[in-house]
C-alpha cells in the first residue's frame, strides 16, 4: 500500500525531509513530533496536514498546568452547582456536565475515512509526566468517565501532530513512540520563497534588501530572542505600507520593534559594530 501523499500547500512550503516525516507518521499512525525554534512553522504544519487530508483541525494548546486528563474530558462542577442553586436544568443528570476535551473529541469524531488532525501545541510546557501520560491515552484509544462510568471508545485513530520549542528534554519512552522531525531555520533563498507566498506583489528589490537586513540582525551574537519568519513577514508588510525604499533600508532599519521584542536585544543590535553593514 503506498504511503499517504503530503507535499505542503500553496501557503505552506515544505522540503523533502519534512514531507517524508509526515508520510511516515501517517503510514505508521504514530504521533509526529516536530521541534524547532519559534517561527519555523511547526504549528502551521498541522493546518497544512489537515488541509491536505481534508480533515478538521483540533487545537490543544499546552500550558504548564495541563494534564493528560484535561484532553479527555472535564466535569463542569461549577455549572452543576449553578443549576442546583438557581433551578436551570437538571443537576441530577451528571452527563450534562461532562465536556469532551480536544483528545476526547479527536477520538469520537475521527473515522477511518475522515480522521481528525489533533495539534498538541508546545508539549514541552507541561510537567515531565505529561508526555508519557499522553501517549498512554493515545495507545489505549479509550477512556472511562469516572463520574458516570461511561466508556468512550475511539472510532478511529486521529492524526496527531505534537510541537516542541525544545525548551525541555522529553522522556525517552515518549520519543521512542513518535516520528520525529526538526525544522531548521530557512536559508535566504528558502526564506525568499516563503516571503513570496505572503507578499507576491511587493517589489523584489525591497524583499531582497529586507531579507539581507533580517539575517544581519539574526546573526548579532548577543541577541536573546532572534526574530522569526513571521516577524520578517510582518516587517515587510510595514515597510511596504509605509513606502520604505531600498536605499533607506541600506542606511538604517526603521520599525525595528517589529523584529526585536526585548530591550536588551535592541541595545545589543544598536551597539553591534556590524550594524551599518546589514
Amino acid at each position: 500500500m503506498p504511503l499517504p501523499s503530503f507535499s505542503g500547500t500553496q501557503s505552506y512550503l515544505t522540503d523533502q525531509g519534512l514531507e517524508s516525516a509526515v508520510r511516515c507518521a501517517l503510514a505508521l499512525e504514530r504521533p509526529l513530533l516536530v521541534k524547532g525554534e519559534p517561527g519555523t512553522g511547526k504549528t502551521l504544519l498541522a493546518t497544512a496536514i489537515a488541509e491536505t487530508v481534508g480533515a478538521e483541525l483540533i487545537h490543544w494548546p499546552v500550558k504548564s498546568t495541563t494534564k493528560a486528563q484535561d484532553g479527555l474530558y472535564v466535569y463542569d462542577t461549577v455549572a452543576r452547582l449553578y443549576d442546583a442553586r438557581f433551578g436551570d436544568g437538571d443537576p441530577k443528570d451528571i452527563r450534562r456536565y461532562i465536556k469532551l476535551g480536544p483528545l476526547g473529541r479527536a477520538f469520537l469524531e475521527s473515522t477511518a475515512s475522515a480522521p481528525r488532525v489533533l495539534l498538541i501545541d508546545e508539549v514541552d510546557k507541561a510537567d515531565l509526566e505529561f508526555p508519557n501520560d499522553l501517549l498512554h491515552e493515545l495507545d489505549r484509544m479509550r477512556f472511562v468517565v469516572a463520574e458516570t462510568g461511561d466508556e468512550v471508545v475511539a472510532h478511529a485513530r486521529p492524526v496527531v501532530v505534537i510541537t516542541s520549542n525544545n525548551e525541555k528534554e522529553l522522556p525517552d519512552a515518549f520519543l521512542r513512540r513518535c516520528v520525529f522531525h526538526f525544522i531548521t531555520f530557512p536559508d535566504k533563498e528558502r526564506m525568499k520563497a516563503i516571503v513570496r507566498v505572503h507578499h507576491p506583489n511587493i517589489d523584489e528589490a525591497l524583499v531582497d534588501q529586507a531579507i539581507t537586513a533580517f539575517y544581519g540582525v539574526r546573526e548579532s551574537p548577543r541577541l536573546r530572542k532572534r526574530p522569526s519568519t513571521s516577524e520578517l513577514v510582518d516587517w515587510i508588510t510595514v515597510l511596504s505600507r509605509e513606502g520604505i525604499g531600498v536605499e533607506r533600508l541600506r542606511r538604517d532599519l526603521p520599525f525595528l520593534g517589529v523584529l526585536l521584542k526585548k530591550e536588551q536585544d535592541m541595545e545589543a543590535w544598536l551597539s553591534d559594530p556590524r550594524r551599518g553593514r546589514a
